[in-house]
């Protein structure tokens, strides 16, 4: 089973290499079983709308994950439980709207299953990850061997904690959040995949997405200003999984990082 996963899409500029770039990257990588990307950042560096999550769908993505953002939208509420390939962090309360995960049949029929969790550190009040995880893989395990865990996190100790924790559990762990692509991919003693970060989908030019100007002034005088998605150095990231059809077990992992 061969999967791709979009890192971070980050606005506009985003939107539009995952759009014109995505044809290219399944002919040269693909065809793939199923596309993930996560979106929490699409609508203008913050949150999703209905309209985005529609015109991913319309791309040929299947599962769309977010994290601590997913709610800067206020129109999220209105569509996040009927949009059942669309994730956020399982790790909310229970009674949070949406949900953390979702199996879905992939372009040959086999089961592949998406999980979103969050990370507790230098993040939000997030019940633990670690936890989550277990709780959920009881209900996954007995579906399916291909499981994709989204982990969106801040701190590099926390993530790579969630891949050796969850090694030969789940068939990826892919942390988001970060923004900036690492070159640690590499799989795991027991067959996880693991890449600390697949990067941002968006404007490298910029500071995590937003335009230089605006941060530097923000750190440089410690007063508040108002951010804007920078535009230039679009660069599609993301890494291609190959998984094995049986077992779940990653066979390779694989960064692309593609300017537009």
């Amino acid at each position: 089973m061969k999967v791709l996963f979009i890192g971070d899409v980050f606005g506009k500029p985003g939107r539009q290499a995952v759009s014109e770039l995505l044809p290219f990257v399944i002919s040269k990588y693909g065809p793939f079983e199923a596309i993930i990307a996560n979106g929490e950042n699409s609508a203008g560096g913050k949150g999703i709308t209905r309209s985005i999550v529609k015109s991913f769908w319309e791309l040929g993505i299947n599962v769309v994950t977010t994290g601590n953002h997913v709610w800067a939208q206020r129109e999220v509420f209105d569509f996040i439980d009927s949009e059942l390939g669309l994730l956020r962090p399982a790790n909310y309360p229970t009674n949070t709207p949406g949900q953390g995960w979702v199996v879905i049949n992939t372009a040959s029929e086999m089961k592949l299953c998406v999980i979103n969790i969050a990370g507790q550190v230098f993040l939000d009040n997030f019940s633990n990850p670690f936890h989550c995880l277990d709780e959920i893989l009881k209900q996954v395990s007995v579906q399916t061997e291909h499981i994709i865990l989204d982990f969106h996190a801040e701190a590099t100790s926390e993530k790579i904690a969630m891949g050796w924790y969850a090694d030969g559990r789940v068939s990826a762990v892919i942390g988001t959040h970060t923004h900036i692509q690492t070159a640690d991919d590499r799989i795991l003693h027991q067959g996880t995949a693991y890449v600390t970060d697949v990067g941002m989908t968006g404007p490298y030019d910029s500071v995590i997405g937003t335009a230089k100007k605006e941060v530097l002034y923000r750190f440089t005088t410690m007063l508040p200003v108002r951010y804007k998605v920078a535009q230039e150095e679009v660069i599609l990231c993301g890494v291609v999984l190959d998984l094995d059809d049986k077992t779940g077990n990653a066979i390779s992992i694989e960064r692309v990082q593609i300017p537009l």
